[in-house]
């Protein structure tokens, strides 16, 4: 989130308590128009209530694993995927509680996702170990959330509260009082870094990566692996 005056901020979480939407799950399409019409083997990391991972499952013949550190997520992204949710060629969509700082499993993957989870891990290690584990051609994209810095970020920042509002206000039309999306439910912790060191960092450990400042707070990463 920008720094905003607190008296903004405590208005704006009102409003967004009482009108409650995912960012994360806003820029799922733009995520997925990354990526191939088909691809095999991903992984979704943090994957809270599979959200992702059901949308991925939907162009993948080798299954997609979503994995998070909250068991009580896991749990809930489970009872969400019907046992019929499965790649293109029947490979299941899996979830498992996996802590990525501890390292995620073995790949090779042809795509890797990470929404809104980065700033939690170690930034250059994760990212390392997102470089080893794609297969060759692989295809990387990372949703993340930078720290406000300079005129650009309280640029974006401003333009970001007043669709905040609007936005909010339309994806609730009809919802029930109370009501809120489960993938919002995960505890969140502010980010550390900037977008110009995630951006300097990626572009050291991942050659020819793109990194792009977007609204609500966000940065994306999309990097394709070398071909073998």
């Amino acid at each position: 989130m920008p720094l905003i005056p607190p008296r903004l901020l405590r208005a704006l979480e009102s409003f967004n308590s009482a009108h409650p939407w995912s960012h994360n799950a806003h820029y799922h399409p733009w995520l997925l128009r990354q990526l191939p019409r088909g691809f095999g083997r991903a992984l979704d990391v943090g994957c809270g209530s599979g959200d992702l991972v059901r949308l991925l499952a939907a162009r993948s013949t080798g299954g997609v694993e979503g994995i998070d550190s909250d068991p009580q997520i896991i749990a809930k992204a489970r009872e969400l995927t019907p046992p019929g949710v499965s790649g293109v060629s029947g490979a299941p969509a899996v979830f498992a509680v996996v802590d990525a700082r501890d390292g995620i499993p073995a790949g090779p993957y042809d795509v890797i996702t990470c929404v809104a989870t980065l700033h939690h891990l170690p930034f250059t290690g994760t990212l390392t170990r997102f470089r080893d584990q794609l297969a060759p051609g692989g295809t990387l994209v990372v949703v993340g959330c930078a720290r406000e810095e300079d005129a650009v970020d309280a640029l974006l920042g401003a333009v970001s509260v007043a669709l905040n509002l609007v936005l909010g206000w339309v994806k609730n039309r009809g919802r029930g009082a109370g009501s809120r999306p489960v993938a919002m439910t995960a505890v969140t912790r502010p980010p550390e870094m900037t977008f110009a060191e995630v951006r300097r960092e990626a572009i050291r450990v991942l050659p020819r990566v793109r990194p792009r400042r977007w609204l609500f707070w966000r940065y994306t990463l999309v990097w394709r692996a070398p071909l073998a």
